[in-house]
């Protein structure tokens, strides 16, 4: 199976103590293990898998839409490599592989430049035919 990028939502909450789960997120480099953990006792989903960084920390869960999937792969012993991918406001992104793979992180676009402000809008310049 060919390495995918998964959804980790949840940032918004905060983790019942500790850090909270977007500060976590946002401390996560591209390339960090990540380790996920299926909640069969979850009380609002047993088939809830959540996210942890590399220093233990909560920082989300998997999305409702692949959090059975994935929690069915690490129940029958798959072996998963996961390394954070990014942020993107309030979702956080991994990169998955299985039985020993090693995920490739797709390359990052640079961030856009900010709005101009200042009302200033250059005329647009077009090529001479």
């Amino acid at each position: 199976m060919k390495p995918f990028s998964l959804a980790i939502v949840g940032l918004p909450y905060p983790n019942k103590r500790g850090v909270d789960r977007r500060f976590e997120a946002q401390m996560c480099v591209p390339g960090e293990a990540v380790e996920l953990r299926p909640e069969p006792n979850n009380r609002h989903d047993r088939w809830a898998v959540a996210a942890f960084s590399s220093r233990g920390v909560q920082f989300g869960y998997v999305s409702a839409e692949k959090a059975q999937w994935i929690g069915g792969m690490i129940r029958e012993g798959r072996e998963l490599t996961v390394l954070f991918q990014g942020l993107h406001q309030n979702t956080a992104w991994v990169r998955v592989a299985f039985d020993g793979e090693i995920p490739d992180l797709p390359v990052q676009r640079p961030a856009p430049p900010p709005p101009d402000e200042s009302g200033f809008y250059a005329d647009p310049i077009y090529e001479d035919e």
